[in-house]
């Protein structure tokens, strides 16, 4: 395979050079803490190497509110050019070897070609994901009213047709996994016919079902509210399992962060998922009010860490079948689309390797001895730990930068991306 390097890689070896001898002294002195808890430190880099999670190729890009859309200099305007600042990520992180796609978002009429740039960049490729909450140049019916559960039988037609679209493109990327989130729902009281609409989105899925590889599988995302704002269909985790049920054992459910009620237990969200083999995978971000999209472990860094406890926790009991998808959804409206990117995936990492810590003897211990105290201390202790030595050791072994951001800056990368790209243009809804 050929890999594109689109930074220097000498910079980054310089750069690491100067911030070596700082990692060692901190490598050594956590290495030390951990050993007096009788943990060792060059197996937890071990397994924190295998961690990975999937770059949104809709992040690539500004996003936006309601009220306007603020452009960067030098963001993509195609899915090659989002493969390129995937690539730099990826280069960087050694975190993020895979991009997940959206549809038609991405289309560009030849899905071999950006199969090959991405091989060519080091990338391969995650879950595609369809889009029935918008209307497309072209497209006959009209998606206001709904997509899948639409009264509407040619709209849901039209909306079966694209996830099957979907399907033949992602099979051309070598995906393995089709993401369905619908916007469907209501903003008034009495608009729709809840159990109505709840049928006619299962008849619905289960053509898509149908039309799935063998090797596939179903993610099916669920979403409180937005842009309906009375009731949504797939509107929790509960109507999302009851789905999952109904379609099959390749039907499975994506959790969203920013997709449930304010103060909702995510972590037991995650566990009763897991428990029940209907866990799929996660699109990881934060949120400080609804579905804000923030930097992963930007706002709440415990609950991230927490979840992925429930997550090793699983896996120690399930063993190696248990593989949920991790991808990041995120929506930058004021960073650097990359430099956020990086930023999450670099508190992924640190939150799945604090994870590693626990010491799960003593916590199941505790748990079983009614020990409220210690089980939370246990778990408090290895959140506490600075584990960020341990992430850059990992980076470094992998060939990427002790410190991504200084390096991405220090590269002047976005500088050449805005001289290359044609500058992208900004909106307003013209909401006060």
């Amino acid at each position: 395979m050929t890999t594109s390097k689109l930074i220097n890689s000498q910079l980054i070896a310089d750069i690491n050079a100067e911030a070596s001898s700082q990692l060692k002294s901190d490598y050594q002195s956590l290495g030390e803490r951990l050993d007096r808890r009788q943990i060792n430190i060059d197996e937890i880099v071990e397994k924190t190497a295998a961690f990975s999670v999937a770059i949104p190729s809709w992040g690539m890009g500004t996003g936006g509110t309601r009220f306007g859309r603020f452009p960067g200099e030098g963001e993509p305007e195609n899915i090659f050019e989002k493969l390129e600042d995937c690539a730099v990520i990826q280069q960087l992180s050694r975190a993020t070897p895979s991009v997940s796609t959206h549809f038609p978002w991405d289309d560009y009429g030849d899905t071999g070609a950006v199969y090959e740039k991405g091989e060519s960049l080091g990338l391969t490729f995650d879950a595609v994901n369809s889009n029935t909450f918008q209307d497309q140049p072209g497209q006959p019916v009209s998606y206001k009213y709904g997509s899948l559960s639409h009264t509407d039988k040619a709209v849901r037609e039209q909306a079966i047709a694209h996830n099957l679209e979907c399907i033949t493109q992602g099979q051309v990327l070598g995906s393995k996994a089709l993401t369905v989130w619908v916007p469907d729902g209501s903003n008034f009281p009495g608009q729709q016919n809840f159990r109505r609409a709840f049928e006619r989105y299962l008849v619905s899925m289960e053509s898509i079902y149908a039309a799935l590889p063998d090797d596939w599988q179903l993610f099916i995302e669920h979403k409180l509210f937005e842009p309906a704002f009375y009731s949504t269909v797939i509107s929790d985790w509960g109507s999302n399992y009851i789905a999952t049920q109904h379609l099959g054992e390749k039907a499975k459910c994506l959790v969203d962060l920013g997709h449930h009620a304010p103060s909702v237990n995510i972590e037991q969200i995650v566990a009763r998922l897991a428990q029940m083999d209907k866990l799929g995978g996660f699109h990881f971000n934060d949120s400080k009010y609804g579905d804000d999209d923030l930097d992963c472990g930007s706002i709440a860094p415990y609950q991230l860490f927490l979840i992925f406890n429930e997550l090793l926790d699983a896996a120690e009991c399930k063993g190696p079948d248990f593989n949920p998808a991790y991808m990041m959804d995120q929506s930058h409206n004021v960073t650097d689309p990359i430099e956020s990117l990086l930023t999450s995936a670099m508190n992924l990492q640190n939150a799945y390797c604090k994870s590693l810590l626990v010491d799960r003897s003593k916590l199941d211990h505790y748990q079983q001895h009614n020990d409220v105290i210690m089980a939370n201390q246990t778990l408090k202790a290895a959140f506490d730990e600075d584990v960020r030595a341990i992430s850059a050791v990992v980076r470094i072994k992998a060939g990427g930068a002790i410190e991504p951001l200084e390096a991405y800056r220090k590269s002047g990368y976005r500088a050449d991306c805005a001289r290359q790209r044609v500058p992208q243009s900004g909106s307003s809804a013209g909401i006060v």
